[in-house]
Parts: structure tokens; C-alpha cells; sequence
């Protein structure tokens, strides 16, 4: 006899689900279209590091002075996500997604070189936690 899921049931169903699905790793850009400024950050989990900033932003409280005046003058709409490169999975270790991360960090700071007049970023280390 089929019986149906609580809401309790169904939500700690979802949580587990939610917890076992793989985590992806990799860099990524905040880019303002109206002046041409990005940050360059990466992060072991891509996923909610958006709006992380967004609401930092949002509230007045982003630890990047210059992206926050920026927001403040442009508005949101003039700010862009974007996944530069995901860290390629397979049954990877943790700590070898977390060397292959910061392999990741290296090459694109050395690409774009997101300091002085066209990027946010103040130092080399992007990693956000």
C-alpha cells in the first residue's frame, strides 16, 4: 500500500538529496557592464556565492569598497555573474578538487589580472569561503 510523505518526511528527503548531490568548484566573475570592472573570485561551492555578493551588495555591506561604490552609482542591473571555468569532477578526492581549485586560480589571475583600473580585486587571494 502506497502511503504519501509528510511535509516533514518530503523536506528531510529533499535536505538529504540537497547534501549528497556533488558540489561544484570553480572560478568565476563579477563583472560591471558599465565601466568594464570585474572581481575574480573562486569558490569550492559555485553554488550561492551570487547572492552571497548580491546581498552584501544589496545591503551596503560588501567588503570591496570600490564594487560597492560601483553598485551604489550603476545599480544592479549593471553587474553580471559569470562561471569562468568549473573544476572537471570525476570521484575526485576533496583535497585534489581543492589543489586542482587553486591550479584554476593561478592560471585565470595571470589571464585576466583583475587589479588596478579594470578589477576589483585587491590581492591574489580569490578563494571565498
Amino acid at each position: 500500500m502506497d502511503r504519501q510523505m509528510s511535509g516533514t518526511e518530503r523536506r528531510k528527503e529533499l535536505v538529504q538529496a540537497y547534501k549528497l548531490r556533488p558540489q561544484r568548484a570553480g572560478v568565476f566573475q563579477i563583472r560591471n557592464t558599465a565601466n568594464g570592472r570585474f572581481f575574480l573570485g573562486s569558490r569550492l561551492n559555485l553554488d550561492g556565492v551570487w547572492n552571497k555578493h548580491q546581498f552584501m551588495l544589496f545591503v551596503g555591506s560588501h567588503r570591496n569598497r570600490q564594487m560597492q561604490q560601483d553598485w551604489k552609482e550603476y545599480g544592479e542591473e549593471a553587474f553580471r555573474f559569470e562561471i569562468v571555468e568549473e573544476v572537471k569532477t570525476t570521484d575526485k578526492r576533496p583535497f585534489e578538487i581543492d589543489e586542482e581549485l587553486t591550479l584554476l586560480e593561478e592560471i585565470w589571475i595571470e589571464k585576466l589580472d583583475p587589479f588596478g583600473d579594470m578589477g576589483y580585486n585587491q590581492t591574489k587571494h580569490i578563494r571565498q569561503e
